[in-house]
């Protein structure tokens, strides 16, 4: 089966908001065996949106809507996909109770408008809002199947992911797809696949697809079998073959992060953490206090942008600063060092450089130290150039700070 997206919204083709229900969707259709081969945009305009269900019924077997389900006049999808296949709309009384609760509960008034969020296809399946108003349906006619979603994400992706998953699996047949993601970091996405050409090559199921995000690349391995236990079987032998050539960038598997992989690894040395960031600012810190309970381990960190703080509170001699330079191995490794000192902790690391978009100390944009000291061990520090905007120099500075201290406490 294949399917077309189409959103819904003004605000879409504005740019007010991104559209990132096209994206969430297409992830999860490739999970079960749905291929998307058109995303459409459509604004609030009813004879636009007819227009664009009558070209998508050319081309797709399932047409799935996200937005335009809501209580006001230009929240019209509902209508239109029911006039043009002419189909009666209901109230699900399911839904129109829970409206109705809601309302009572907060002691809101309950208007006429309201009741039409309830109002579903005739003989469709009704998936539930647990995080909204709007229930999403589908409904199967002739050939094509037409799934009507609420635009919110924060409503649509539990929906799909709870309700509208299941309904599709039951529909694609006995046979499932099963993924697993491999993340790799410090090889581009061009050279992994100049390494694994030939794999990716001869593969059909499972197959392979390269991924690249910011300074990472994800491969999905995807097999195709009845039996999730043949499927896995599958997966781990191409797996294998994968990690033979590449094995040493890998760090970790589907939604797993480098902070939560560097996180878990000092948990399991019993490891606090501290840092200094001159460079990134405070960028570190925040990625390492997004994982849950960190605190634990997690002392703080100084942010040392100016050389006086670096010098007066961070106690890097003046003759450092004046011969080596704020941007150099040697001030990253005793800032990684004193910091550690500072605040009591087992690892310190820092971070130092040019984000751009001016050279500094004579170092071109892109020049990064990471220094990293763990008690009892030698310091190090790690020399980098990268490439691209201010902002990204900065989120990748922090990234190969994780992967370098992951793999570091990993030798211990």
């Amino acid at each position: 089966m294949n399917a077309e997206i189409l959103a819904v919204g003004t605000e879409l083709l504005l740019g007010q908001i991104v559209n990132t229900n096209a994206a969430f969707i297409s992830r999860r259709l490739a999970d079960v065996g749905v291929h998307v081969y058109y995303q459409t945009v459509v604004g609030d305009n009813a004879e636009r949106l007819r227009q664009a269900v009558e070209l998508a019924r050319t081309r797709a077997d399932i047409l799935i809507f996200t937005g335009g389900l809501g209580p006001t006049k230009d929240d019209l999808t509902k209508e239109t996909i029911a006039a043009v296949l002419g189909a009666r709309l209901v109230h699900d009384e399911a839904a129109l109770s829970y409206i109705e609760d809601y309302f009572a509960r907060t002691g809101r008034p309950f208007t006429e408008n309201n009741r039409k969020q309830a109002l579903v296809l005739q003989g469709s399946t009704v998936f539930p809002n647990d995080h909204g108003m709007a229930p999403g349906m589908g409904l199967q006619q002739g050939d094509k199947l037409y799934v009507l979603l609420p635009g919110p994400p924060k409503e649509m992706n539990p929906m799909f992911t709870s309700y509208v998953e299941p309904f599709l699996q039951r529909l694609a047949g006995s046979d499932a797809l099963h993924s697993r993601v491999l993340r790799f970091f410090g090889i581009g996405e061009s050279q992994l696949e100049h390494v694994l050409q030939d794999i990716i090559d001869s593969q059909s199921n499972p197959t392979i697809a390269p991924l690249a995000s910011e300074g990472e690349v994800t491969l999905r391995l995807t097999a195709k079998h009845a039996l999730a236990e043949e499927a896995s079987r599958m997966l781990d032998a191409v797996e294998a073959q994968i990690m033979d050539r590449v094995g040493e960038y890998l760090y970790g598997y589907d939604d797993e992060t480098l902070h939560e992989k560097a996180v878990a690894m000092l948990r399991s040395k019993s490891f606090s953490l501290s840092c200094a960031e001159s460079l990134t600012g405070g960028l570190f810190s925040e990625r390492i206090t997004s994982v849950p309970g960190v605190s634990s381990l997690f002392r703080g960190g100084i942010v040392c942008y100016s050389n006086d703080v670096k010098q007066q509170v961070l106690r890097v001699p003046a003759e450092v600063l004046q011969t080596d330079g704020a941007v150099s191995a040697a001030c990253a490794k005793l800032l990684a060092e004193n910091v550690r000192e500072l605040l009591g902790t087992d690892v310190g690391i820092s971070f130092t450089g040019v984000a751009g978009p001016d050279s500094l100390e004579g170092k071109q944009p892109g020049t990064v130290y990471i220094g990293i000291s763990i008690q009892g061990q030698p310091s190090a520090a790690v020399g980098l150039q990268l490439g691209g905007s201010r902002p990204l120099v900065r989120e990748r500075a922090v990234k190969y700070g994780l992967y370098h201290l992951y793999r570091k406490l990993e030798e211990l």
